[in-house]
């Protein structure tokens, strides 16, 4: 028989609202990479987009190396994920970056900025296909809304006055979207993993491969200046940035982690103003507003309904004062800590987002 308990039994003051921290989370994630966007356009102007990638993601494995943990709190990589990460690198840190990369080359960063919003339509949309996350209606308002904020800038864009160059540039910028919604919803797979392994075995891969390439196609030429500049921005906004991603998701979900991502580029935005852009318009102004209601009402979800969980062996860091990790050490730990544990059947009521423990259907 089940266990039957109830969600005030719950001791955690974030069973409460479960969406907080990871929200929070997903919310550093993305003032980290959104200022990067900016950043990178002021940096990488005369680098080439292969180049850009790869000092990128050489300072994101520099800051996974130097987060990563030796204790036991958190689950090590395992074989049998090895070609999840080859798929993430490939698509998030070789294609992704050097799309984002081209792209800012040719269109605006404010505009830039705010088209890395429709990375959430990608990720909610494939997480729904492939780990059936319940989407609300709330949540695919949210969505609506957001993309119908990326439709604005498109044509925004195409009108403006080099309007051929600035849609390529768009469009590239489009397609690192769509590369890093394949990233995010493959890496809802190594959310029970030690997160600076997952960014420093990541960005490695992507890094070397994005500079042979750079070095194959002569685009090897860089000032120490420049350099200098993409690994910092690079180790933050996409190493750090990558691993409060990866604690989201593992609170949170991979939809709604995505979706609350959304805020990154409204914050790159804000940064190209501040460093000068003038490409602001009314149109870019409209397009910023709807994708911002679609982040704020995303923000506002509460689910909760009795729902049962079966019985489940798995490993990654928990604590035991969450409601769902009730087996027994001799002696008790606390905090967190990390080994193959195993969830006895159990049903019980209170708010939940898609989690790693609450991915039942509806």
């Amino acid at each position: 028989m089940p266990i039957i308990c109830r969600g005030e039994k719950i001791s955690m003051a974030t069973n409460r609202f479960p969406a907080l921290r990871g929200a929070l989370l997903a919310l550093l994630a993305a003032a980290l990479f959104g200022a990067s966007t900016p950043l990178i356009q002021l940096l990488g102007r005369d680098v080439g987009p292969w180049m850009t990638a790869g000092l990128l993601y050489a300072g994101a494995a520099l800051a996974g190396l130097l987060t990563r943990s030796h204790s036991r709190r958190e689950a090590a990589l395992r074989r049998a994920q090895v070609p999840r990460l080859l798929w993430m690198a490939l698509s998030g840190a070789v294609i992704g970056p050097a799309l984002l990369a081209w792209g800012l080359q040719h269109t605006s960063g404010a505009g830039a900025s705010l088209m890395l919003a429709l990375e959430a339509v990608f990720t909610v949309g494939l997480a729904h296909l492939l780990y059936r996350e319940q989407l609300d209606r709330r949540v695919a308002l949210a969505i609506a809304l957001i993309t119908l904020g990326g439709a604005v800038l498109v044509l925004d864009r195409a009108g403006s006055g080099d309007g051929a160059t600035q849609m390529l540039g768009i469009l590239a910028v489009l397609g690192a979207t769509l590369a890093w919604g394949v990233d995010n919803t493959l890496s809802r797979g190594l959310a029970d993993a030690d997160p600076s392994q997952v960014v420093l075995a990541k960005a490695a891969l992507g890094a070397g491969c994005s500079l042979l390439i750079a070095a194959a196609s002569g685009q090897a030429a860089v000032s120490l200046l420049a350099a200098g500049g993409l690994l910092l921005v690079g180790a933050s906004g996409y190493g750090l940035s990558l691993r409060f991603y990866l604690l989201a998701q593992r609170a949170f979900g991979a939809a709604r982690t995505g979706s609350v991502f959304a805020a990154a580029p409204f914050i790159g935005a804000a940064v190209a103003l501040a460093l000068g852009e003038r490409a602001f318009s009314a149109g870019m102004g409209l397009g910023a507003a709807l994708m911002l209601a679609g982040v704020i009402l995303h923000l506002a979800e509460r689910h909760a309904h009795e729902h049962s969980h079966e019985a489940l062996e798995h490993e990654h860091a928990h604590r035991h004062d969450d409601g769902h990790h009730q087996h027994t050490h001799e002696p008790m730990p606390e905090g967190l800590h990390s080994h193959l544990h195993r969830h006895t059947a159990m049903a019980h009521h209170h708010p939940h987002v898609p989690d790693l423990h609450h991915l039942h259907g509806h």
